[in-house]
């Protein structure tokens, strides 16, 4: 059973920084996108940002030029370095990957229980 693991989330002061890391059970490599989204209260889930297999990053226009997506495959960890941040940050993060789980090619989504940052004025 494929299991993802957040860490590293927390209450910090507007401008600071957090650097997010999720642990994944199994290769990394085998997903084919991975990527960080988040959810405030009352506000829809929004992907944050995302890696293809290839190492192509992309990353929502509100956390571009802050936040910046990395991984391991060596430790099977991805990780989300969070700078300059804002109140609107403030959410619960998670961590999750799609890849083929089947020989017909089905594929299988895989998400992290989260991690809450708190960004305080």
């Amino acid at each position: 059973q494929v299991q993802l693991v957040e860490s590293g989330g927390g209450l910090v002061q507007a401008g600071g920084s957090l650097r997010l890391s999720c642990a994944v059970s199994g290769s990394i490599s085998r997903f084919d996108t991975m990527g960080w989204s988040r959810q405030a209260p009352g506000k829809q889930r929004e992907l944050v940002a995302s890696i293809t297999s290839g190492g192509s990053t992309n990353y929502a226009d509100s956390v571009k030029g802050r936040f910046d997506l990395s991984r391991d495959a060596a430790k099977n960890m991805m990780y989300l370095q969070m700078n300059s941040l804002k109140p609107e940050d403030t959410a619960v993060y998670y961590c999750h990957g799609e890849r083929v789980i089947n020989v017909e090619g089905a594929r299988g989504q895989y998400w992290g229980q989260g991690t809450q940052v708190t960004v305080s004025s």
